[in-house]
């Protein structure tokens, strides 16, 4: 009993009790993950910054995790971790978009967005993920990509993109969370019906000092020349239009352009 009640410690007490955790192992991996995380005291991917999901499938790959939800054929959330280290030019070959081996549902064909007019719009960006080979081609699974306007993904959006490697230069190590607002009424595309979304969100989370500051934002999907400030919303505005609750363990979290 000792040895069950220390589990809920961290660090060298959980690892003083390998064994019987060894027994249990969907325990063992759940702890192992939580320690690895919290090992490391400048990181902030740790389980205290996982979004909820609506839809109960979270798919966690090495660098970032999300949220799939099979009625729309992509996810709900991707959220991962961008430190100041990350943001190297690996020049790597663009690898094939494939499907996600670890969505139980199966993601979509990518053969859904052929001549669909959509690109195949990354959530986790491959320019963020450039520092690692695997890393970098785990970012063309299709749980990973959402149909975006062209002239949305290679405008704004990409602009957003960078001024988020800019904050995870400032501030050394930041929190992403981004998907689409998705609707019944969306338009869908492909023999697989994948949700064309109206919107898509993007919410950037770090540290300063002991405090947590956040930014968020809201652009529809379509091209804009305007201010990436003109689509800031507060954090509560995205959580009551797709029922997430993005940040559950950090209470009172608000966000602003003060960023």
């Amino acid at each position: 009993m000792k040895n069950y009640i220390v589990l809920g410690l961290i660090g060298f007490m959980l690892l003083s009790c390998k064994k019987e955790i060894d027994s249990n192992g969907e325990l063992q991996e759940a702890q192992t993950s939580f320690v690895s995380n919290q090992n490391s005291t400048d990181s902030l991917y740790t389980y205290a910054y996982l979004p909820t999901s609506t839809t109960k499938q979270i798919v966690k790959h090495q660098y970032y995790t999300l949220s799939y939800n099979e009625k729309f054929e992509q996810a709900e959330w991707v959220a991962y971790e961008l430190k100041k280290e990350y943001l190297k030019n690996g020049n790597y070959k663009r690898p094939y978009f494939i499907e996600d081996p670890s969505v139980t549902t199966g993601s979509a064909d990518w053969r859904n967005y052929k001549k669909s007019g959509y690109d195949k719009g990354h959530l986790c960006p491959a320019g963020d993920m450039e520092f690692d080979q695997k890393a970098y081609n785990d970012t063309f699974y299709t749980s990973n990509i959402s149909p975006q306007d062209h002239a949305f993904n290679s405008g704004i959006w990409n602009r957003l993109e960078q001024k988020t490697r800019y904050w995870a230069d400032k501030y050394n190590d930041i929190y992403v969370v981004t998907g689409g607002i998705l609707k019944d009424s969306d338009k869908k595309i492909g023999t697989g019906k994948v949700a064309v979304p109206k919107y898509f969100y993007k919410i950037i989370l770090a540290k300063k000092g002991k405090e947590h500051k956040a930014i968020a934002f809201l652009v529809p999907n379509q091209d804009s020349n305007k201010s990436l400030y003109d689509f800031v919303v507060p954090i509560e505005t995205l959580e009551k239009m797709t029922g997430i609750d993005f940040f559950p363990n950090l209470k009172n979290l608000k966000s602003s352009k003060d960023f």
